[in-house]
């Protein structure tokens, strides 16, 4: 899953993916060796080749801010393809697959199966690293069905609902 990342305004391209021992994770072109553990709710311990970093993550309204240390940076991350393919999806007939946009767990489900939606509207809640992120239907329909359940793991790219 490819990112554009912007730390305090500077962009960055991140490519991760998940692996059977982890994480691969490519940075601006550079593969770079990545171990990841949620240390406590909204602090990740990073090891990065021998280097150890505690990264904690906090939410000032809609801006992310992540603390290295005493250092405190102001993080933005978009999915590229994320407009163009709300675009795409809401001129396009028939039922749509809503997917994981990140590798997580399904913390709430918003609708349920035959309820009517609008384009744009929140249909479940998948966290990440203590970050939840709302996966919205791309287009207005009903919701056909709910493939996964509060609680359940899921990886990014697993189809978790049906919008026809």
């Amino acid at each position: 899953m490819m990112y554009d990342v912007a730390i305090d305004g500077q962009t960055h391209r991140l490519g991760l993916d998940r692996t059977e021992n982890g994480w691969s994770c490519r940075l601006d072109g550079l593969d770079i060796a990545v171990d990841a553990v949620l240390a406590r709710p909204d602090v990740l311990s990073l090891r990065i080749g021998n280097r150890v970093f505690e990264v904690k993550c906090e939410r000032v309204g809609s801006e992310t801010h992540f603390w290295v240390g005493s250092r405190r940076f102001s993080v933005e991350v978009r999915d590229p393809r994320s407009w163009r393919g709300r675009v795409r999806a809401s001129d396009e007939q028939g039922p749509k697959k809503l997917t994981a946009p990140m590798p997580g767990k399904v913390v709430r489900i918003l609708v349920g199966p035959g309820s009517e939606i609008q384009a744009g509207a929140g249909v479940l809640v998948v966290e990440a690293m203590k970050m939840q992120n709302e996966v919205k239907s791309p287009k207005k329909g009903t919701i056909q069905k709910i493939l996964v359940n509060v609680g359940a793991a899921v990886n990014a790219g697993e189809v978790l609902a049906i919008v026809e």
